[in-house]
C-alpha cells in the first residue's frame, strides 16, 4: 500500500481580473491589485538573507560525489571581494562581464558581484563555445557586448572558444583573494533600479542573437509580482532541484531570484532532459526532494514513466513539493493528464501543475496561473503592474505588454529596440493568446500560438502551428516526443514527427499504422478544414540535434532550425508518387460499408 502526504494548501491570490475593450476592438487587461514596494536592487536579498538566516543553504553543488553548500553568509561575504576584482580589472557598466559556462557556485557569485557594483553580466550559452565549430554566434555576442573580461570555469575546455573571441579566462580564486576596496561601496552606492543589471541573449534562431537588456527594476519587480500571485513563497523557503540554464530568464531570471528573494534554497542540477543526461537529474531528485519543482515539457515527459514506474522513487518526490511549474514550451494534455494520475496516487490530491507566461524581455512573469485548473495551456491573467494588450490580428489575438518587468530595450541596438513597441510603449510580444471562455475571463487566458510561427498554405488559409502540434502530439500519445508542422506555400499540412524512446522498438508497420490511424482520427475530428488536417507525417530516424540549433538550451524543439536542416525531409514528404516512407493519413481513413 502506498503512503500519502497530502501537503497542506497552497495560498494563492485572488482571482481577478479588469478588462478594457476599445473601439479599435483590442483589449486591455490588468490586475486590479496594485503593486506592492519591492527591493531596490537585486543584492538587497543577499543581504536579507545572510542577516536573517545566515547559516541556512543558499546553493549546493555535488562535487566529487558530495554535495557542497555554499550559506548565505559566506555568499554576502564572498560578493564584495570578488566585485573589487572585477573593478581593479576595468570593468564597469560600459564593460560587461561575459560568462560562457554552465550553472555553478561560482558562476552565481560573479553574476551577484558583478551586479553589485553595476557591471551588466552576460552569461552565454555554452554551446555557442562547445558545440559550434565555427563559433560565429560567440563572435557576434562580443563584437556586440565589448566585455571587459570573460570567465569559463575550465579555460581548457573552452579553450577553443576564448581564442577564437580573443579573450583569457579570469581565474575565480585570484578574484575571491582581492582585498575589498573603497571602490565597491562606492560604485555600489550609484547602482538605481534602472541600472543594467544583465544582458540575456535571445537564441538567434531567426538571426543574430539579440542582447535583451534587464534593469535591477525589471528583476525585482517581477520577483514582487510573483510573491502576490503565489503568495506561498513567503510562508516556507522554497527549496529547488534545478537544471535550467541561467543564460535562459526561465532559470537564470525566474527560478535563481525567487530561490534568492524569499530566502531558498537550490541544489544545482548537472542533468538536463536529454538522454544520457537525464539519469543525474534522477539521481539528485532520489536524494532531494524538493519543495517546488520546476521544468519544461520535455523534462515533464522523460520523468513520467520513472514516476509511474518506482513507487520508492515517487513517494519521496511528492514528499514535500507543492507546486510544480511547466514553461518554455506548450505541455501536451495527455502529460498533464498522467502527472495528475501517478500525483493522485502519492498524495490523495490533484496537485497545482500550472505556468505561466512571458519572454526574455519580460524578466520572464506577465501572467500566471494562480487558481485550480483542469487542463494543461492555460496561462493564467495578468499579474500586478504588468498591463496585457490584446490586438486583432486576422483571427487572432496579438499579445503585447507594458510594466516595470518590461525592457528598456536591446542592448546597443536603437533600431530593434524601436521596432519591438508599439505607440503605446507597449512591448510586441509576438505570441497569441485567447480566453479560455470568452464569458468568464477570470478562467484565464490560454496560448494560442506564436505568430512568427504560423504559416499560409497555397490556398491562403493560416495553419495556426502552436495549437496543432499540440493536438497531433496528443493524438499520437504515447508514440510520438515532438513534431514540426510543415506545408509553407503548400496545399497541404504535413509534420516531421519525433518518436518517444519505447515507441523506437516497435515495428515499422505498426507504427505506421497506428500513426495513421491517430492522424486520420484527428482530421474526422477536424472537418474538411486543410489547414486542420495533417495528411502526411514523416518518422525521423535521427533525433533532434542541440549542436545544430535543433533543440534548444530548455530541451524544447526550434521548429525554425528543424525545418532549415531538414529540408530534404520536408520534401520528401511532398513527392508525388508518394515515398514509401510517408504515413499518408487518407490511406487509413475508416471505410463505410453500406447495405442494401
Amino acid at each position: 500500500m502506498n503512503t500519502m502526504t497530502i501537503p497542506p494548501p497552497l495560498r494563492l491570490a485572488p482571482v481577478a481580473v479588469t478588462s478594457e475593450l476599445r473601439a479599435d476592438g483590442s483589449r486591455i487587461l490588468r490586475s486590479p491589485v496594485a503593486l506592492a514596494p519591492h527591493a531596490r536592487l537585486v543584492g538587497d536579498w543577499l543581504t536579507r538573507w545572510a542577516e536573517q538566516a545566515p547559516q541556512r543553504s543558499f546553493l549546493v553543488e555535488r562535487r566529487d560525489g558530495q554535495w557542497h553548500h555554499l550559506h548565505y553568509a559566506a555568499a554576502a561575504e564572498q560578493v564584495p571581494h570578488i566585485a573589487a576584482g572585477l573593478l581593479r580589472r576595468g570593468l564597469n557598466a560600459h564593460k560587461p562581464l561575459m560568462i560562457l559556462s554552465d550553472n555553478s557556485i561560482e558562476h552565481a557569485l560573479l553574476a551577484l558581484a558583478a551586479m553589485h557594483v553595476g557591471i551588466p553580466v552576460a552569461p552565454i550559452s555554452p554551446a555557442y563555445s562547445l558545440l559550434s565549430q565555427d563559433h560565429a554566434k560567440l563572435l557576434q555576442i562580443t563584437d556586440l557586448l565589448q566585455p571587459g573580461a570573460v570567465y569559463a570555469s575550465s579555460p581548457q575546455r573552452f579553450a577553443k572558444a576564448l581564442q577564437a573571441i580573443g579573450h583569457e579566462s579570469l581565474i575565480f580564486s585570484e578574484l575571491l583573494a582581492e582585498p575589498v576596496s573603497a571602490a565597491v561601496e562606492v560604485a555600489h552606492a550609484t547602482i538605481q533600479p534602472e541600472t543594467i543589471a544583465k544582458i540575456l541573449f535571445t537564441s538567434g534562431s531567426t538571426g543574430s542573437p539579440k542582447g535583451v537588456i534587464n534593469t535591477q527594476r525589471m528583476l525585482t519587480a517581477n520577483q514582487q509580482q510573483s510573491l502576490q500571485v503565489w503568495p506561498f513563497l513567503a510562508d516556507e523557503p522554497p527549496i529547488t532541484v534545478d537544471w535550467l540554464p541561467w543564460n535562459h530568464t526561465f532559470g537564470g531570471n525566474y527560478n535563481f531570484h525567487m530561490v534568492l528573494s524569499n530566502g531558498g534554497t537550490m541544489y544545482l542540477d548537472g542533468g538536463k532532459p536529454v538522454p544520457g543526461l537525464f539519469d543525474e537529474s534522477l539521481r539528485n531528485l532520489s536524494e532531494i526532494a524538493p519543495t517546488t519543482y520546476f521544468n519544461v515539457p520535455r523534462g515533464f515527459d522523460l520523468l513520467l514513466p520513472i514516476l509511474e514506474q518506482d513507487a520508492e522513487f515517487s513517494r519521496h518526490f511528492f514528499s514535500r513539493c507543492r507546486f510544480f511549474f511547466y514553461a518554455g514550451a506548450a505541455l501536451p494534455q495527455s502529460t498533464w493528464s498522467r502527472f495528475q494520475a501517478v500525483a493522485r496516487t502519492y498524495t490523495g490530491a490533484d496537485v497545482s501543475l500550472i505556468s505561466s507566461w512571458g519572454a526574455t524581455e519580460t524578466a520572464p512573469l506577465c501572467a500566471a496561473v494562480h487558481f485550480p485548473i483542469d487542463r494543461a495551456g492555460v496561462i493564467g491573467l495578468p499579474v500586478p503592474g504588468c498591463e496585457v494588450k490584446l490586438v486583432p490580428a486576422a483571427d487572432k489575438l496579438e499579445a503585447r505588454v507594458r510594466g516595470p518587468n518590461v525592457t528598456p530595450g536591446y542592448y546597443r541596438n536603437p533600431e530593434l529596440t524601436q521596432a519591438a513597441f508599439d505607440d503605446e510603449g507597449f512591448y510586441c510580444m509576438g505570441d497569441a493568446l485567447r480566453f479560455l471562455d470568452p464569458q468568464n475571463l477570470e478562467q484565464g487566458l490560454v496560448f494560442d500560438g506564436r505568430i512568427a510561427e504560423d504559416f499560409k498554405l497555397r490556398t491562403g488559409t493560416w495553419v495556426h502551428v502552436g495549437v496543432l502540434r499540440i493536438q497531433l502530439l496528443a493524438a499520437c500519445d504515447p508514440l510520438v516526443q515532438d513534431a514540426v508542422l510543415t506545408g509553407h506555400d503548400r496545399d497541404e499540412v504535413g509534420a516531421l514527427l519525433f518518436l518517444q524512446a519505447a515507441a523506437t522498438a516497435l515495428p515499422l508497420s505498426e507504427l505506421h499504422e497506428r500513426i495513421g490511424r491517430a492522424l486520420a482520427s484527428l482530421n474526422a475530428s477536424h472537418g474538411g478544414g486543410s489547414a486542420t488536417r495533417i495528411t502526411r507525417a514523416l518518422i525521423q530516424h535521427s533525433p533532434a540535434r542541440a549542436d545544430a540549433g535543433e533543440i534548444t538550451d530548455k530541451g524544447y524543439i526550434n521548429q525554425r532550425a528543424v525545418l532549415t536542416r531538414r529540408s530534404a525531409e520536408v520534401e520528401r514528404l511532398y513527392i508525388q508518387p508518394c515515398d514509401a516512407d510517408v504515413i499518408v493519413a487518407t490511406q487509413f481513413e475508416p471505410t463505410t460499408t453500406v447495405s442494401t
